[in-house]
């Protein structure tokens, strides 16, 4: 029977016209047996197809045992044959089409596992030889890796026109000789009117090359319906419109999957190449299932991974309990220890151990997050410093016996350092043994607008139209008639229904791959052998074909090496509490449940601090009024679109202050949302919802879960609905309870938190709040040194510290770095100096030549261009920075020195008068700025100023005297005049 051996997915970028998804279910449909996705120079799609290969095997198979369980002999009607017997899910074929420099393209097919290793390793060749994107393969690279493979070679597009092959042949001769054996020729047709001479053509060719003959009808869509969006992809690859596409475009929707009658058809002449296809599948047995995946042994001289395990957390403990660990906190570390060493996940943990020690030892700080806070083992190792008493969370959230998925530990470092971590771990474990994960970049509401719309022809204005006020429509109602008349256009029009259908039909399309954000895959053997690695856009990455949905499909383990700007804010402040101070703390050590921190949080008192600096969190917080570190953690979770989407923010407000009373329709759900006062705030909420409430299985709810997670890329969870009220029904529960329920589930399908993240980043909430309250100019400073990050400019962050007592001191020549220091105030206190990273323009490199180089302090803007080495282009940005204050210079007066100053050689002829003799510059008498001027000056150079705020000066105006008449007419406004604004020192207002 035959089998299709050469289908294109829409993995190869803007060519192919079908999810692989797609390919499959329609394989089914057809009743091939199997199906080989084959993308150019790439297996990025094929483990997306290999999953739908196995849940199709798995829902046919509960289907029959339904049918059986209930006496059914047809499809819901007894007394007749059944029909789900007659459906088979088709077998995926791991394939790849090979397009090498000389022009020849082949389809490789692996036969077994060391097939599918060449194929990666080759694949491989060809990427890290090329720039991000692209693949360089050449004919000489097959000879290494050809064993195991089974290559179909594709005939030239030319072959119907005199001498069509003259040039393809050689190189076709050269490889059949070498390869002949394992080499076919692909027979295919192209629709066009000539395929049966065509088809002729190349049987002679494959007699002539001494091959072989297999039938493919080369589909790149499933159903031919998808022609015009495959015009679409070649008018954006080409970057062209569809009408001129030529013929580049598709002739007619021919290009789609056939089935065995169909392919018999069309080869009625060659019969013997459709059965050849059919045949060469049934050998080709290999499966991703097949790939094992073996993490690395991380063991030290003389110990087992389970032996060095159980010894550092032991250590750990420790350390964490100097006084001796509660018998509680012992027991769970014995807990996950014997079910870790059941589950043979040690190499992992020790993985992220090393890892987290590297950091350490570097003074990189470093936080887990998400499932990891769950674990008293991660405790231990210092992953996390969150504390396994806080909270209820269990180890199961994290390894469960029963999931049987491996852990998954995300860890942040400070964002300016993570770099020296990513290194390490290629330099550790070697480039061909550790890759990022790639993520795939889809098509969402405003691309796809944007792309299909020029594509289609539609004029700028309209696609702009519609990416402004269209941007979420197919998730909403947006192209209903009457929202497009709204907006300006005619629905009635059917060039534009065509272009939002088609907009429609490629929304969740792939584009191109990306990197992820630090996913990292690491091998005990060769990753390359397991999956292609190519060249990321960054220079030194590399990075495999594969996203996570993908590796937790088949089981692989990452470590998410990930980065965060507030970590790298808090470790600069606990070193400028250690050098001003002598305070030694770190995240677990700081002063736990502090009074004075929960009262400056309850009074929205939080610019600068980790997820609470937002107007929406600075409007809750006088409303849940934190005072323990678990308010904490609900607060970092409740202020998020999926639970205000969800309406859970009022109802946990009112049951918190009393002013609802807090039930639940069963004891069941009771314990479930105890915690949380009856409203489900966390993920796992959502999960045992469903488990308990609707009868979930736990693997229904598992992929409810991911669903949750993975809502931009595959929808929303709308997919449980129906399954979710039947089953709530089913339990007893009223509609409207059952409705609300799946509303607030599904409002987690936008950014829901986790409770283990939202503890891990309630800590992080905590630490940076305990250091503002305490010490608000070193958090001030490090938050300063720490940007770009956060919500708040230099200039907010500024003066929020000047607001709780902090003396800031401007950019000086003589005293400023070139971060932001704390130096004596002179009253026993410290004050903040500002740094010169604080100036437009100016390096890190410039300002470390004008400390070097400062000795006992400059004298003249002259005396650092002189010791300094500055060119006078950047003592004019230090002149208009105002930083020679300190020298008695006006910001004019520096400014003219420094541009009196020539670095280039001068010329005799102007440098002197007539007779030659040097000209003395007489002094320039230049006026003062006014104040305005001076704070516009402040904010163009160093985007602050501790001169005024701007709307001080304007107070005056904005605020008329009472009684004071409006001179000017109505509607009109006069720009005030800065100059003459009267400014009193001391009183801003």
């Amino acid at each position: 029977m035959f089998a299709e051996l050469s289908a294109t997915s829409n993995f190869t970028f803007l060519t192919g016209a079908s999810h692989p998804e797609e390919m499959m279910m329609r394989a089914m449909t057809m009743g091939l047996p199997a199906l080989a996705v084959a993308d150019e120079n790439s297996v990025a799609g094929i483990v997306r197809a290999h999953a739908r290969a196995r849940d199709l095997a798995r829902d046919l198979e509960a289907r029959r045992r339904d049918e059986a369980a209930n006496g059914v002999i047809g499809p819901g009607q007894p007394g007749r044959p059944a029909q789900t017997p007659d459906l088979r899910a088709p077998r995926l074929i791991p394939a790849a089409c090979l397009v090498l420099e000389c022009g020849l393209r082949l389809t490789a097919l692996p036969r077994d596992r060391q097939g599918w290793a060449n194929l990666c390793r080759l694949l491989t060749t060809g990427r890290l030889r090329a720039p991000k994107g692209q693949c360089l393969l050449r004919l000489d690279d097959l000879w290494e890796r050809a064993p195991g493979l089974e290559l179909l070679l594709h005939p030239p597009r030319t072959l119907l026109s005199p001498r069509g092959a003259d040039g393809w042949l050689p190189q076709a001769q050269r490889l059949t000789r070498r390869l002949g054996p394992q080499m076919h020729l692909l027979m295919h047709p192209c629709y066009d009117g000539q395929d049966g001479a065509r088809l002729d053509a190349q049987a002679a060719l494959a007699a002539r090359l001494g091959l072989r003959t297999v039938a493919s009808a080369r589909p790149i869509m499933h159903h031919g319906a998808r022609r015009q969006l495959a015009d679409v992809l070649a008018a954006i690859r080409q970057g062209r419109r569809v009408d001129q596409l030529g013929r580049a475009a598709l002739a007619n929707g021919e290009q789609r999957l056939r089935s065995d009658a169909e392919m018999r058809r069309i080869f009625a002449a060659h019969p013997g190449a459709v059965d050849a296809a059919g045949a060469l599948a049934a050998r080709l047995t290999f499966s991703l299932d097949a790939l094992r995946y073996d993490y690395p042994s991380e063991v030290a001289p003389g110990e087992t991974p389970t032996g060095r395990l159980r010894r550092l957390a032991e250590a750990g403990l420790r350390w964490r309990y100097p006084h001796g660990a509660p018998d509680r906190v012992r027991g769970l570390l014995d807990h996950e220890l014997t079910l870790i060493a059941k589950l043979r996940y040690e190499p992992y943990f020790l993985t992220v151990h090393d890892v987290v020690a590297f950091a350490r030892s570097r003074g990189i700080l470093c936080q887990g997050r998400g499932s990891a806070a769950n674990s008293v083992v991660c405790y231990c190792l210092g992953v996390t410093s969150v504390s396994p008493e806080i909270g209820t969370m269990v180890f199961e959230r994290f390894v469960s016996e029963a999931r049987d998925e491996p852990p998954d530990i995300d860890v942040d470092f400070e964002h300016e350092r993570r770099e020296e971590v990513i290194q390490w771990i290629y330099d550790r474990y070697g480039r061909h043994r550790a890759g990022l994960c790639a993520t795939v970049i889809h098509y969402r509401g405003k691309r796809a607008i944007r792309e299909v719309g020029r594509a289609m022809g539609l004029a700028q204005d309209t696609i702009a139209t519609l990416s402004s006020q269209l941007w979420g429509f197919y998730a909403t109602t947006g192209t209903e008639p009457q929202r497009l008349r709204e907006i300006g256009l005619d629905p009635s029009d059917p060039h534009l229904a065509r272009t939002l259908r088609l907009i429609g039909q490629i929304i969740g399309f792939p584009r191109h791959l990306s990197q992820h954000v630090g996913g990292f895959i690491m091998t005990e053997g060769r990753l390359d052998e397991l999956v292609p690695i190519e060249n990321a856009s960054m220079e030194d990455r590399t990075v495999i074909c594969w996203d996570k949905d993908d590796i937790d499909t088949l089981g692989i383990l990452k470590v998410d090496v990930l980065s965060l700007g507030m970590l790298t804010c808090i470790r600069k402040a606990f070193d400028l509490m250690a050098g001003h101070h002598g305070l030694d703390y770190t995240l677990a050590t700081l002063p736990p449940e502090d009074a004075r921190t929960y009262d400056m949080l309850c009074r929205a008192d939080s610019v600068g601090v980790f997820q609470v600096e937002s107007r929406a969190q600075m409007n809750f917080l006088p409303r849940m009024r934190p005072r323990c570190f678990y308010d904490l953690v609900i607060e970092v979770a409740i202020i998020r679109p999926g639970p205000i989407q969800g309406d859970m923010v009022h109802p946990y407000i009112r049951r918190r202050n009393g002013e609802e009373q807090v039930s639940f329709p069963s004891d069941a759900l009771g314990a479930v949302l105890g915690k949380t006062l009856g409203v489900p705030l966390f993920q796992e909420q959502a999960m045992q919802i469903a488990i308990v409430g609707a009868g979930f299985t736990p693997d229904e709810a598992d992929r409810l879960r991911r669903s949750l997670a993975t809502f931009k890329k595959h929808g929303n969870v709308s997919e449980f609905r129906a399954r979710f009220m039947r089953g709530m029904r089913a339990n007893g529960y009223d509609e409207d309870f059952a409705d609300r329920c799946f509303s607030q589930i599904e409002g987690f399908g936008s950014y829901g938190f986790p409770e283990s993240h939202a503890a891990s980043f309630a800590l992080l909430v905590y630490a940076s709040a305990w250091i503002k309250c305490h010490h608000p100019g070193i958090f001030a400073c490090a938050l300063l040194n720490s940007q770009p990050m956060g919500f708040y400019a230099p200039a907010q962050i500024v003066r929020d510290a000047r607001e709780h007592g902090v003396t800031v001191r401007p950019v000086c020549i003589n005293a400023s770095f070139w971060d932001n220091v704390m130096e004596p105030d002179g009253q026993g206190g410290l004050a903040l100096r500002l740094g010169f990273r604080q100036i437009k323009g100016l390096g890190e490199d410039e300002a470390g030549w004008i400390a070097a180089a400062r000795g006992n302090g400059y004298l003249s803007v002259t005396d650092v261009w002189r010791r300094a080495g500055l060119a006078p282009a950047m003592l004019a940005r230090l002149a208009e920075a105002d930083v020679f204050a300190g020298l008695g210079l006006t910001r004019r007066e520096a400014l003219w020195q420094a541009s009196a100053i020539r670095s280039a050689k001068p010329l005799p002829l102007f440098e002197g008068d007539m007779d030659g003799e040097a000209i003395d510059e007489p002094q320039a008498n230049l006026p003062a700025m006014t104040l305005g001027e001076e704070v516009v000056e402040d904010y163009v150079s160093t985007r602050l100023s501790l001169r005024a705020h701007p709307l001080a000066l304007l107070r005056g105006l904005l605020t008329p005297p009472e009684g004071a008449a409006v001179a000017a007419g109505p509607g009109t406004r006069r720009a005030p005049d800065l100059s003459r604004i009267s400014y009193t020192k001391g009183n801003p207002d």
